[in-house]
Order: C-alpha cells, then sequence, then structure tokens
C-alpha cells in the first residue's frame, strides 16, 4: 500500500481528531468547575455524562454513516463530517454552560464518520494482509495526536480556558481544505450497495453484522477491550489529581508520554511483531499487556511505577487494530462502511456505559466512605480482559490464513 496523498490525509484526519479529543483531557477538571458541575468527583461524573451523550449519539448515528458511506462514496461523507466537528469545536469554545458542552459533545457525536469512514477508506485501498499494519497505522496516528493533544491543551489552557477549542477548530478547519485537494473517492461504483430503510435501524445493523459468519466473536472481543480500555481517558486526568495532585500541565505531560508511545509501539513493534509472530500471537501479547498495565495503575501510589506501567499500556493498544483487521478480513468490499460502523456503535456502547460505570466506582472509592482506593477502575477494567481472554483464544485463525513469522 502506498503512502501517497489519500493515505496521508486519513492519517492527518485521524491525528487532528485524536488531537481535539486528546487536547480537552488536561482542562476537564477545570472545565467542570467552569461550568458549575463541583468537586474533582463530582466532575469526573458530569465529564463522564458528556463523554456518555458524545458515545450514545455515535451509537445512533456509526451505523448509518458506515452505511451512507458504502451506499455514496467514502469522500462527501469523510469532508461533511470533518466540517460537523469545526463547527462543534467553535460551539465548545463560546459556551460557558455545561448543558451547551453536552448539545457540542453530541453533535460531535452524531457527525462521528471520521474513524468510520477513514477506516473504510483504508479496507478498500489496502490488501486484506495489509489491514493489521494499516490499522496500526491508524492506531500511530492517534499516538501522535494524543502527543500534541494534551500538550497543546495544557500550554493553551495557560492563555484562557477556552483556547484549546479554538485550536482544534483551526486545525480541523485546515484538514477540510487538505481534504478537498487530495482525497479521491475510493469505492468504486461496482462495489457500492444501496442505501435502505433498514440502515437507518442501528440495532439492525448491529444484529446483520453479528449474523455474518465469523463476526460475532471479534465484534464482541472490541467491544469489551474498547469497555475496558475506556478506564483512560475517562478517568486519567481525575485519578492524576486525586492521587498525585497533577495540575493541567503534568496531566497534559504524561498524556504525552503515552502518546509517545502508543505512536512507537502501532509504527514499530506492531508491524514488526505482526511480521515475525503473527496476528494472533501479536494478539496475546496485547492481551497480556493490557492486563498488567490495568492491574499496576489500579495499585500503585507511586510516580516511578506510572513510568513503569506507561510503556506496558502502550503495548495494549495492538489489540484494538488487530481485531478490526480480523474483522474486515471477514466481509466482503461492499459491506466495509457497514461493519466499521457497527464497530463504532459498540465502541459507542462500551463508550456509554464505561464512563458512566467507571467514574461511579471511581467516586465510591474516593468519597471518604470505606475503603480509599482511587485505581478501583483500573482493577475493574483489568478483570474484564481476564475474563474476556477465553474469547480472545477463539481467534486463533483455522479458516482464515494466519501470518507466517518472517525471517528474523
Amino acid at each position: 500500500m502506498k503512502l501517497g496523498g489519500p493515505f496521508l490525509f486519513i492519517l492527518a484526519t485521524l491525528m487532528v481528531d485524536a488531537i481535539g479529543v486528546g487536547i480537552v483531557f488536561p482542562i476537564m477538571p477545570d472545565l467542570m468547575e467552569r461550568v458549575g458541575a463541583g468537586s474533582v468527583a463530582e466532575g469526573a461524573f458530569w465529564g463522564g455524562v458528556m463523554m456518555s451523550a458524545y458515545a450514545a449519539a455515535m451509537f445512533l448515528f456509526g451505523p448509518i454513516v458506515g452505511s451512507l458511506s458504502d451506499a455514496y462514496g467514502r469522500r462527501p461523507v469523510l469532508i461533511a463530517a470533518l466540517v460537523t466537528l469545526t463547527i462543534d469545536y467553535v460551539i465548545m469554545a463560546l459556551t460557558q454552560t455545561y448543558w451547551m458542552l453536552l448539545a457540542g459533545r453530541i453533535i460531535a457525536g452524531m457527525a462521528g464518520a471520521t474513524y468510520i469512514t477513514a477506516t473504510a477508506y483504508i479496507s478498500d485501498i489496502a490488501r486484506p494482509e495489509e489491514r493489521g499494519a494499516a490499522f496500526g497505522m491508524i492506531g500511530a496516528a492517534f499516538g501522535i495526536g494524543f502527543v500534541f493533544g494534551p500538550a497543546l491543551g495544557g500550554l493553551a489552557s495557560g492563555w484562557h480556558i477556552t483556547a484549546p477549542f479554538w485550536i482544534a477548530a483551526a486545525l480541523s478547519a485546515l484538514n477540510v481544505i487538505f481534504g478537498l485537494i487530495v482525497l479521491p473517492e475510493s469505492l468504486k461504483p461496482q462495489n457500492r450497495r444501496p442505501f435502505g430503510r433498514r440502515d437507518l435501524n442501528p440495532v439492525a445493523s448491529i444484529l446483520a453484522a453479528f449474523a455474518l459468519p465469523g463476526l460475532a466473536v471479534p465484534l464482541i472481543c472490541i467491544f469489551v477491550f474498547e469497555f475496558a480500555n475506556l478506564v483512560y481517558p475517562t478517568l486519567w486526568a481525575f485519578w492524576g489529581r486525586e492521587v498525585f495532585g497533577w495540575d493541567g500541565f503534568a496531566i497534559g505531560l504524561t498524556l504525552s508520554a503515552y502518546g509517545i508511545l502508543i505512536a512507537g509501539v502501532q509504527a514499530g513493534i506492531l508491524p514488526l511483531l505482526s511480521r515475525r509472530m503473527g496476528d494472533f500471537n501479536t494478539l496475546i501479547i496485547a492481551t497480556c499487556a493490557a492486563v498488567i498495565g490495568l492491574a499496576g495503575f489500579g495499585f500503585t501510589t507511586m510516580l516511578w511505577a506510572v513510568a513503569i506501567f506507561l510503556p506496558i499500556a502502550a503495548l495494549s493498544d495492538m489489540a484494538p487494530p488487530l481485531m478490526t483487521a480480523v474483522a474486515a478480513n471477514r466481509v466482503s468490499e461492499d459491506r466495509q462502511g457497514l461493519v466499521q460502523g457497527v464497530i463504532a456503535s459498540l465502541s459507542s456502547v462500551a463508550a456509554v456505559a464505561a464512563p458512566l460505570a467507571l467514574t461511579g466506582v471511581f467516586e465510591r472509592f474516593v468519597n471518604g466512605e470505606g475503603i480509599y482506593l482511587p485505581g478501583a477502575p483500573f482493577l475493574v477494567a483489568a478483570l474484564l480482559v481476564v475474563a474476556l481472554t477465553p474469547l480472545i483464544l477463539r481467534m486463533k485463525p483455522n479458516a482464515e490464513r494466519e501470518v507466517e513469522p518472517g525471517p528474523g
């Protein structure tokens, strides 16, 4: 697969998307305080509600967006989503009330076509054996975004609490212009399918995807793993402030370090391990790393331990692109948008439930009643990944060909 203008635009789109998300993380406690959301524990809860609303909107519209891109092409859907996200960041910058913040997140969730359509675009232009590494590059783009996003958020918040939103809006607008210039349509007319009334029903789309042969197991694995991994974006800022007293700069710095590690893992370690050990064995390594990292953050109260467990946690981010590649390789070309939309929709269901559940656990264990354990949400997430392991083992290739280990 060539790293030409279209692929670079897809990577830039996902990187800008990650910047837009990560740029807000360092200011979340201060932002919740600004709109009257209360103390750290209460702010964590209302921040979780906002993330859940975004995910709920994406759940409802994700399969629709994916199916629209199967019917009308990836380019128009992707450009429209980027324009909507630009408008959303402007709304977030201008509002001074929690409910307007919530409305802005719902609009962004309705647009949520950047990741869905971008991954479908990658499926169009990559051969089946290239998709694991290609989706890994998507993860690397997100990692780079998380390097710059939190760092920009931490620094820009020193100018004004709304400055990060204006930066995100400007980056999104510039990316729209870039896409209009370099992005061709990737979906050939013969590979398109009609958009029907059934595509308007997210539940029907999800059930249809689960009914496709061999697709149920990777979809379940993606859902549960995403649920567990949401503990990081949901609670990192609040956990860091509670355990270590971090300010916005410290939170941004640690998230940037995590982003650097993710980028290195996705762009370097994932392709290397995939070639030498095969996708399935690499997935097992990622699963083990997830359990170790989550358990480590669950118990640690020492800064030096954060430095140890952060690289291990980054290795776990190899799992989602590998699971996504398994799902993509099990469907025909005219259903790539549908499957990516369903994956986004399932991730959104996880993102609705996880912030509410995990912030509830956090509040329960830091409010001064009973056992004090700020890392409890990380331990819950670790247990979920352990419980998922039998299904991950069922993803070992049988009918589909495993990537053979390459020479040293």
